[in-house]
């Protein structure tokens, strides 16, 4: 194909992906079909909708009512554990009495995504406003399934963000259409995630609904983090969320063309409820459990409520839901500006978790202009090896960057490992299914998933099974998932931007900054708790040659700097492993060597030529940094 015919096919794609979009006619003729479906009735008569009552909910009115202007009181909790995470989100959905709003990247259909959405189905049946807003390139692309979504009942709204060509389901074709003809239109998500009670308590973190985020997955966990907050806050949350729910990106889900062709074709079928959803779950003994356990007082108190937190200042920084398509105005706040403020006012130490460690042009000015201070801040940096990490090909960009890191940024990093000594938090002690009894379960849930929502069901569980490698030893391994900092032990906050271009440039991101020392040193323990030695593998410099070390690291030098052709094997850093009977000491510590011993690039992975691959993409890969 020559040139002019090419682009004429780009513009065709481009025109066809905004022509595709419904208009506000077709959305509003889209509402009226999906109404003439929907349930209206509701199970309660009470004002406040028959709610649950919850001691997690109560710390929203203490707040409030202890607030006065210009002093605010907020109630925060670190939602470290997966399962304590998904238990506060139960018992504040059964605790609302009036609004429910639902935001995520990725929903997963699978036990945690069907409980979670079998509570919010059941709050809007007792009256409850519901209102679910979803990125739809990595959410629920089953037709069948959004459409009853978009039919269920009047209470509950389901909108999907920035849909490709005005679909729920995007195909292989679509996706690299979308790729081709509109870059970054396609590729800027929705990458917030936020559920918040009658605007007055919300949860939000790192963690997507997907089994693996709550650490129910029999091959992969999310080692994650989410916050709590209670008070004033909340209103900057309810007030980001009704800029986006109100974007002309966040479509009803009733007005994309193949959902809507559904529900034009379809009368009033089976209800979809808890019940239903619950009926093919894989551990059903699991989701029961949790199930009891969002309504035990005595629960809550042990698990959540013992950690939470009275503090002063807390806000809520979200992107606007134009970004990068749009000019903002200067004054309108940026969650990339923000952190790199707080990057630029730290004194003493910054302490960070991330799960790739991919920094953009203008963070890494920020991490020189810090290492020129006398003396510069201790920057401590919790993130992924390649054998925890579900995302090979950011890893190798990383791993590029490691002499940098070190000797130019002085980073402290430490890389998690697969199968930590330490995980937070304690089972529900369900006995999970074996490894056999798994693969029977999700065969069988499969096929009553496209039994009951079509041939097209899709469930995301096996999602980052491309981006991991396989490892020396079986069993449940752990990735690294947390966006997390903190500064000077003053400062902390928890989010969802991973500190890297893409969360700069693309996605929209959101994260609460708390402004609490006593919190900030709690946040900053269990971050370093992810670095102990059972737990990490500390990057250092590799042992020095016997014979010209010099020119080795200059040579390594000339050619990390080219953005193609980085070919030298013999890398800056590697990784190392604490002795028996030593204690934990920095890299820069004159014992370090005595107390550690290298364990190579990639340990514990079992890849043939494994530094081959990771090379390969070293070499020739920066120039995806961006996108990754």
């Amino acid at each position: 194909m020559t040139a002019r015919p090419r682009l004429f096919a780009l513009v065709l794609l481009a025109l066809a992906l905004t022509a595709c979009m419904p208009t506000r006619k077709d959305i509003r003729a889209a509402r009226e079909d999906a109404r003439a479906l929907q349930e209206t009735a509701t199970t309660c008569g009470l004002p406040d909708h028959c709610a649950q009552p919850s001691a997690l909910y109560d710390l929203s009115g203490a707040a409030l009512e202890a607030s006065r202007p210009g002093a605010p009181q907020h109630s925060v909790a670190l939602l470290e554990s997966g399962e304590d995470a998904l238990l506060a989100r139960i018992n504040l959905i059964r605790a609302a009495r009036f609004r429910l709003d639902v935001q995520s990247f990725i929903y997963a259909q699978d036990d945690a995504g069907f409980l979670v959405l079998g509570e919010l189905l059941a709050a809007a049946r007792r009256g409850v406003r519901v209102r679910v807003l979803l990125d739809q390139l990595y959410s629920v692309d089953d037709v069948e399934m959004v459409a009853a979504l978009a039919s269920t009942h009047a209470n509950f709204e389901l909108r999907l963000y920035n849909p490709t060509f005005g679909k729920a389901h995007t195909g292989p074709l679509e996706f690299a259409a979308g790729i081709l003809c509109c870059f970054t239109r396609f590729n800027q998500r929705m990458h917030n995630k936020l559920l918040l009670a009658d605007g007055a308590i919300g949860i939000t973190g790192g963690r997507n609904y997907q089994d693996r985020y709550f650490d129910w997955d029999p091959g992969f966990n999310y080692r994650d983090r989410d916050i709590l907050v209670a008070g004033p806050a909340a209103q900057q949350m309810q007030d980001s969320f009704h800029l986006f729910w109100r974007h002309p990106r966040s479509v009803p889900a009733a007005a994309l063309r193949d959902v809507r062709r559904r529900l034009r074709g379809v009368e009033r079928g089976r209800p979809l409820d808890r019940d239903t959803l619950l009926a093919s779950a894989r551990v059903p003994g699991r989701v029961e459990a949790m199930s009891r356990a969002a309504s035990d007082a005595e629960a809550l108190v042990r698990r959540i409520l013992e950690r939470a937190r009275t503090v002063g200042e807390v806000e809520y920084v979200s992107d606007l839901p134009n970004k990068p398509l749009e000019r903002n105005h200067p004054s309108e706040r940026d969650l990339s500006g923000e952190l790199l403020e707080l990057f630029d006012g730290a004194q003493d130490r910054i302490v960070l978790q991330t799960p790739y460690l991919v920094f953009s042009k203008t963070a890494q000015r920020s991490l020189r202009a810090l290492q020129q201070r006398k003396p510069p801040p201790r920057i401590i940096v919790s993130t992924n090896s390649l054998a925890a990490t579900d995302a090979f090909p950011v890893y190798a960009l990383s791993h590029k960057y490691k002499r940098r890191y070190l000797r130019e940024f002085g980073l402290h990093i430490y890389e998690y490992k697969p199968f930590p000594e330490s995980i937070p938090g304690d089972s529900l002690e369900v006995r999970a299914p074996t490894r056999n009894a798994q693969r029977r379960a999700l065969g069988d849930r499969a096929s009553e998933s496209r039994r009951a929502f079509g041939s097209g069901a899709r469930d995301l569980r096996g999602s980052a099974r491309a981006g991991r490698v396989p490892l020396s030893r079986e069993g449940v391994r752990m990735g690294m998932h947390a966006k997390s900092m903190v500064i000077d032990e003053r400062i902390a906050l928890v989010g969802t931007h991973n500190f890297d271009p893409r969360s700069d440039r693309l996605n929209t991101e959101s994260a609460v900054i708390v402004h609490d020392a006593a919190f900030a040193r709690e946040l900053a323990a269990d971050i370093l708790a992810d670095t102990a030695p059972g737990n990490a593998w500390v990057i250092a410099p590799r042992p020095r040659p016997a014979v010209l070390s010099g020119l080795n690291y200059s040579l390594g030098k000339v050619f990390e700097a080219l953005p193609l052709f980085d070919i030298w094997p013999f890398r800056y850093a590697t990784s190392w492993e604490m002795k028996p009977g030593c204690a934990p000491v920095p890299r820069d510590d004159p014992r370090f060597s005595e107390c550690y011993v290298p364990v190579g690039d990639f340990p514990q992975v079992q890849m043939p030529l494994k530094s081959i691959y990771t090379r390969v993409l070293t070499a020739f890969g920066a120039g995806l940094a961006p996108i990754l």
